[in-house]
């Protein structure tokens, strides 16, 4: 059974990051007396929490990242760069087979949550034993938890970095991010120097929650070539003041067959819903109006690039609540 240690140092400290830091270090000193690995995604959350853990322990800690086969388009070289910008030493370890062969044949989408966080865990062990350890550091923070359920809460979706870790776990959770919100990391990431610390979230899961219904290489493939051009044409239309920056922006695969015409002819393929938010916590988001001419290109360029195989591009309107930012 895992134990969990909580690295909480009381009232979120986002007014001052350098006594979060200062005392999240000396956490983490406490609470780890020999080694750790780190789960390490190249997200905002993760890498804050990798960076404190190296700080702490040195080379008494080393991050992971896991390429599932499951992230976006470029994600693992972008990754390398990142950490590298960060000065964090990682160790990638290749495993999208074992992701899909849990994922084989899965739709729902708080089973998919847990496969995942349980092929996670897995893999995470048999990292630590390598490196000959007991200790998980993750970067879990305050919604993860919250939107997670448990006692009086309602559970609105499953993290996988919660709800999706197994009961026989063999490793001892730290979470020196537990009690903070989303903005409060990026403070604790601007104060540490973390490069790129404003770049939009990315769930954990990866493109899996992403593709509604079965998640396979080929459906994770068309995703992955929509959400790329969304946000190429994002961060396009924020460089050229079309719109403000928004907090997040993806493409979604729905699980439904369309019909289309290629000159004359009638087909069948898949549609994408485009999703674009802002927010300041992820706990509330408000749909952003894109202007028109986005729209046009993203349809176009998605349909162009997935011709034949997505043949309708829609535009998600609706805020959080009573949707949640993620379509699974």
């Amino acid at each position: 059974m895992a134990r969990r240690l909580f690295v909480a140092v009381g009232e979120p400290l986002v007014n001052d990051p350098a006594s979060f830091v200062e005392e999240a270090i000396r956490k983490l000193r406490a609470d780890v007396p020999e080694r750790t690995i780190v789960a390490a995604s190249g997200g905002i959350d993760s890498t804050v929490a990798a960076v404190l853990t190296h700080r702490a322990l040195g080379d008494r800690s080393r991050a992971v990242f896991v390429d599932t086969g499951l992230l976006r388009a470029g994600e693992v070289e972008q990754v390398g760069r990142f950490f590298a910008a960060s000065h964090l030493p990682y160790h990638l370890v290749p495993a999208a087979d074992r992701f899909f062969d849990a994922l084989h044949g899965v739709g729902e989408p708080e089973e998919k949550r847990r496969r995942i966080g349980e092929t996670f865990v897995r893999v995470f062990e048999s990292e630590a034993e390598k490196f000959g350890c007991d200790r998980l550091v993750q970067g879990t923070i305050a919604p993860d938890w919250i939107e997670s359920g448990g006692s009086l809460r309602d559970t609105i979706k499953t993290h996988h970095n919660v709800g999706g870790i197994p009961k026989d776990m063999r490793l001892t959770l730290v979470e020196p991010l537990r009690d903070l919100y989303k903005d409060e990391v990026r403070a604790v990431a601007r104060y540490l120097e973390v490069p790129d610390s404003e770049r939009q979230p990315f769930p954990g899961p990866g493109l899996a929650v992403r593709v509604n219904g079965p998640v396979t290489p080929e459906r994770v493939r068309r995703v992955r070539v929509a959400n790329a051009i969304v946000e190429e044409e994002v961060e396009r239309a924020v460089a050229a003041h079309e719109i403000a920056p928004p907090w997040q922006y993806f493409a979604v695969l729905l699980p439904v067959r369309t019909v289309g015409v290629m000159g004359d002819n009638r087909v069948h393929g898949e549609a994408v819903v485009v999703r674009v938010v802002e927010s300041v916590d992820a706990m509330t988001a408000t749909a952003m109006a894109l202007p028109r001419p986005v729209l046009a290109r993203m349809s176009e360029r998605i349909t162009r690039a997935l011709s034949g195989e997505v043949v309708r591009v829609l535009y998600d309107v609706t805020d959080k609540p009573p949707a949640t930012i993620e379509w699974e």
